[in-house]
């Protein structure tokens, strides 16, 4: 065969094959089941060989449909991220951030707003997911993520972030005053478990025993959040106490929805990064967000490390 399909028919073919009949793909097209049927017939011709049977009223792809179903797929999809790639690349005022949800929404949101207000021509494009992007990074310009990477040309560390017991003001009760580490006992404790996706945070186990305190007695189970935005969330709205990252509580801190009762903190096991996409910096907007994020991550680790130094001396 010297020429290929017409791409109209290849497109119809893929959308029966994906939505598994003639008038979901007619509909899914905006055109009639007619024309689908028609479509589909030119591809078969086309080919000289049958793509699709009958069983009752759906139909179904045959082994050959199949195997030509799925190269079609790729190829489509080849074509969607071309497309993509082509159109990121015409707007030179568009800025694409890809974080983890509760660094985006508790960290990362609040200050990148005042950056845009500097660059009021740029395009703001927030993307908040546990999912990485494709390895060739074409549908973001940066990806904020966790865990263990090494510093490089396209991932810079941005800081390491640490975790303090906070509370509500209004959960306090007179009966059960907070003296000590020991008296949050009398109190719900609010756990955060990232696994299996990431190593969790430090466990209240992990806090009072850095304090010289029992916890044999603590219910592990007892209200646990995949989100850490979601248990401070809990926390502010007084129903325990949490290990809040730093990170995410400055300005429920400064305007008293939140206290600290014991500055202790914990490190966590590993950082947050800053990953560019290949030719991230090629955009002049690109490089002066990412020098401006990075030194807001050296921010965030200077407060975090004060902290750090206060636990260590309240220890000693």
């Amino acid at each position: 065969m010297n020429s290929l399909p017409s791409l109209r028919a290849l497109q119809v073919f893929e959308a029966v094959g994906r939505y598994g009949g003639i008038v979901e793909a007619a509909r899914r097209l905006g055109i009639s089941a007619g024309a689908v049927s028609q479509q589909m017939r030119l591809l078969e011709d086309s080919l000289g060989l049958s793509l699709t049977f009958k069983v009752g009223k759906r139909i179904r792809l045959t082994a050959a449909g199949q195997r030509y179903h799925d190269s079609c797929v790729a190829a489509f999809e080849i074509l969607r991220i071309a497309q993509v790639d082509v159109e990121r690349s015409k707007s030179a005022s568009n800025l694409r951030i890809s974080a983890l949800p509760s660094l985006l929404s508790d960290w990362l949101a609040p200050l990148i707003y005042t950056w845009q207000s500097d660059h009021p021509e740029l395009n703001l494009f927030l993307d908040g997911s546990h999912a990485e992007p494709a390895p060739d990074g074409y549908e973001i310009d940066f990806r904020v993520t966790y865990g263990d990477y090494e510093s490089t040309e396209h991932a810079i560390e941005l800081f390491r972030d640490c975790v303090v017991p906070v509370c509500s003001p209004t959960m306090l009760r007179a009966d059960a005053p907070l003296r000590t580490p020991a008296d949050l006992l009398a109190y719900p404790l609010l756990s955060i478990d990232w696994l299996p996706k990431f190593a969790s945070p430090p466990s209240w186990r992990d806090w009072f025993s850095a304090q010289a305190v029992d916890s044999s007695q603590i219910r592990d189970g007892y209200r646990v959040y995949s989100l850490s935005s979601m248990a401070v969330q809990a926390a502010i709205s007084g129903q325990g106490v949490v290990l809040a990252q730093c990170s995410m509580i400055t300005d429920a801190l400064t305007d008293g929805r939140l206290i600290m009762p014991f500055a202790q903190a914990l490190q966590l096991p590993s950082s947050y990064f800053l990953v560019g996409a290949k030719d991230v910096f090629d955009k002049a907007h690109c490089r002066d967000f990412h020098r401006w994020l990075v030194a807001r991550g050296r921010d965030q680790m200077a407060i975090n490390e004060q902290l750090l130094t206060r636990s260590g001396a309240q220890e000693e």
